[in-house]
């Protein structure tokens, strides 16, 4: 395994990272999945999960599959799969916004345990797919083809209810779909919400009491989102006619090509299961068609969220605009473009990082290092943004990157996020994607996978 250097520059213990990294998801374990951390986020994340199973295959694969198992027994009649599943057996108010606030039980087709109403960026097609990839045998494969139809059903929910423009890409109704929450490619469709920052005086934020008020979304933004989940809880988290009046529309260029990329994944588990690939195939170079029609910016080689609302491309060079790198069969012009801005000041990909890649234009006037998803770096991304540099041939920057993220975690932990420019740890330690993705990043692949 090659040594890793850490942000002092002495080499990692790259033995000692895999065992703090095991440790956390065992402490994070409950039951029938993984926590995100035992602080902040007590219930089941979506995307989480998702990313969660990716390392658990290295050192635990029956946990994994239980991970994907058991989010799945919350999917929706429709195919949703929510974004947060809450556990019964906590108490009323230890998280906010909790199951009174979604009320999903009221919500037709929803299952019995609360959820949220919500979804999140698809990478569970990948995740099962790199599941499996990681440890093959036959209990593994059993829960695959059990998983596949959910799977499925996931995928044209998407394509089916979400496609609110015909144009081939899912829209997100919320930021919280996106899974970069506060991310400032959403300020200008968030300014159109109307909402007030007092209404969060009937509420008792609990973010706020387990990190720096400076690190996390604003009161106004907390008040936003609220909105936009009454707007949406309020219809029944019905899909149809949203366009008429839902508060918060948006093409957002990671979620769409975590679809296509999940597609393509999900074709691979076709042919393994005995189903017919030939339909995923046909869909992922659907939505890859889509990203680059509706969502490439050709002025600045990179790709942004469109706004539905104005039916306008957003101008924040965000973290985001770098997703579109994991759609294998993403044209060579876009993916070279990508690397360009990849590489540029604004996040500074190279073979040997100075700094860790931030989730926002470093090199922009309202860039902020400490709060949350405007300008801190976070693993999920970063390993993300490394299997789009091995799909299209850049091993030697796919290196630099997964070097700086070891890097991180070797200098501060196995933190929710971390500063772009110092690597100190943010958030809530002991964070549980950043443990299994460092896993992964520790097992070096014989060859790069394409998905």
């Amino acid at each position: 395994m090659t040594a890793v250097p850490t942000r002092t520059g002495g080499p990692a213990d790259l033995a000692g990272l895999r065992r703090l990294a095991v440790a956390t998801l065992d402490a994070n374990w409950e039951h029938d999945h993984t926590v995100p951390s035992r602080t902040l986020y007590p219930h089941q994340w979506s995307w989480d999960s998702a990313f969660i199973a990716v390392g658990l295959a290295q050192v635990r694969p029956e946990r994994a599959w239980r991970e994907l198992a058991s989010l799945f027994r919350a999917q929706w009649a429709d195919g949703r799969v929510p974004h947060i599943v809450f556990n019964p057996a906590m108490r009323v108010g230890a998280y906010f916004p909790g199951p009174e606030l979604w009320r999903s039980a009221s919500a037709e087709g929803a299952p019995a345990v609360d959820t949220s109403g919500l979804v999140q960026p698809p990478v569970h097609a990948l995740a099962a797919w790199l599941a499996y990839r990681r440890a093959p045998d036959p209990a593994g494969l059993a829960v695959l083809r059990r998983l596949y139809p959910a799977l499925v059903a996931q995928h044209c929910y998407l394509a089916d209810r979400r496609d609110l423009t015909g144009d081939g890409l899912v829209c997100i109704v919320h930021p919280w779909e996106s899974g970069l929450d506060n991310s400032p490619a959403w300020d200008e469709p968030m300014a159109a919400v109307p909402a007030e920052a007092a209404v969060m005086r009937a509420y008792r934020r609990h973010d706020t009491a387990h990190a720096d008020a400076a690190h996390r979304p604003t009161d106004l933004d907390y008040a936003r989102y609220l909105a936009i989940v009454a707007a949406y809880r309020d219809r029944g988290y019905r899909d149809r006619d949203l366009a008429d009046g839902h508060p918060f529309l948006v093409e957002c260029p990671l979620f769409n090509a975590a679809f296509g990329a999940a597609e393509h994944a999900l074709a691979r588990i076709a042919a393994l299961v005995g189903a017919d690939p030939g339909p995923h195939r046909a869909r992922a170079a659907r939505i890859t068609e889509a990203v680059v029609r509706r969502l490439y910016d050709p002025a600045t080689g990179a790709f942004a969220p469109r706004d539905l609302r104005t039916d306008q491309l957003i101008p924040a060079r965000t973290v985001l605009g770098l997703a579109p790198l994991i759609l294998p069969d993403l044209p060579t012009r876009q993916a070279d473009a990508l690397v360009v801005e990849a590489r540029s000041a604004r996040f500074g990909v190279a073979r040997r990082m100075d700094r860790p890649l931030p989730s926002y234009d470093r090199t922009a006037p309202d860039f902020e290092p400490l709060r949350y998803w405007r300008g801190p770096s976070w693993l999920n991304v970063g390993w993300l943004v490394r299997r789009g540099l091995l799909a299209h041939g850049h091993p030697e920057l796919a290196a630099g990157l997964r070097q700086s993220m070891i890097g991180l975690v070797a200098g501060a932990g196995c933190h929710e996020y971390f500063h772009p420019d110092t690597g100190a740890g943010l958030g809530s330690p002991a964070f549980s994607w950043t443990a299994a993705l460092l896993l992964d990043l520790l097992t070096e692949e014989p060859a790069p996978d394409a998905v």
